[in-house]
């Protein structure tokens, strides 16, 4: 929930400075100079949005154990795979903060010449960065680790069922975002524009109210370790949350 609710402000404030996402797809005359005049500010605030979304890695690494179902291998293959969605999407954004500033001073300052050197370097590591490695697997991989869990709740029943519907119908939306981003290669493949925003504001809910959902409900499971030959309910067969504790593209 944290993670969430603080991706989401960072992120709102982005958009407001930088018309951020839509500003990903326009050419680097657009780009780089938006990007100078948003000043150590607009730097700081990519900063803020790929550190806030890399602490759902957190919660990811975790919830095997708070569901009680460390051992199933679907969902600990699932676990790797967001963790490196994450990781892969922190890139993207992080591009913004290493990788994006000397080549926007170089170009608003430049000739011509060098101009069309840092349209090249530019072009080469937005596609590699943020295409590639943020958008195109970063969305890819969290969109599986989602569809993965969503099938667990629905035929384990650990958490509700709305909650396994809901993920499958938020993942299949956010898989047409694929579409905007094969474009950028692809010229002329088709593309949803709603994809983006309906399928990354309604994963993002999704996610709140997962860890809103694990945070209130007490999780059961039928494991038990035997003492003195009498079966009793191991440490995870429980797991509530006290009440004290109940009050969150590149």
């Amino acid at each position: 929930m944290v993670g969430a609710v603080a991706f989401a402000a960072a992120a709102t404030v982005l958009s407001s400075r930088f018309d951020w996402p839509d500003i990903l797809r326009e050419p680097a005359d657009v780009v780089l100079p938006a990007f100078v005049g948003g000043g150590s500010g607009l730097v700081w605030t990519w900063f803020a949005t790929g550190w806030t979304y890399a602490i759902l890695a957190v919660p990811i690494l975790l919830l095997p154990a708070v569901l009680g179902r460390r051992d199933d291998p679907a969902l600990r293959v699932a676990t790797w795979v967001g963790v490196a969605s994450v990781l892969l999407s922190l890139v993207g954004f992080l591009r913004w903060v290493f990788v994006v500033p000397p080549l926007a001073q170089t170009y608003v300052t430049g000739d011509a010449v060098t101009r069309a050197g840092v349209v090249a370097a530019w072009t080469a590591q937005h596609q590699f960065g943020g295409a590639l490695l943020g958008e195109h697997l970063g969305q890819l991989l969290v969109i599986g680790w989602s569809v993965t869990l969503s099938v667990v709740i629905l035929r384990t029943r650990v958490l509700p069922r709305w909650l396994g519907v809901a993920g499958l119908a938020v993942s299949a939306i956010y898989l047409f975002n694929q579409g905007d981003i094969l474009a950028t290669a692809v010229p002329g493949f088709p593309v949803w524009d709603l994809a983006g925003l309906l399928g990354s504001t309604g994963w993002g809910l999704w996610m709140a109210a997962l860890g809103f959902t694990v945070m209130l409900r007490p999780v059961r499971n039928s494991s038990s370790v035997t003492v003195n030959g009498v079966g009793v309910p191991s440490a995870s067969t429980l797991i509530t949350t006290p009440p004290a504790e109940a009050g969150l593209r590149s």
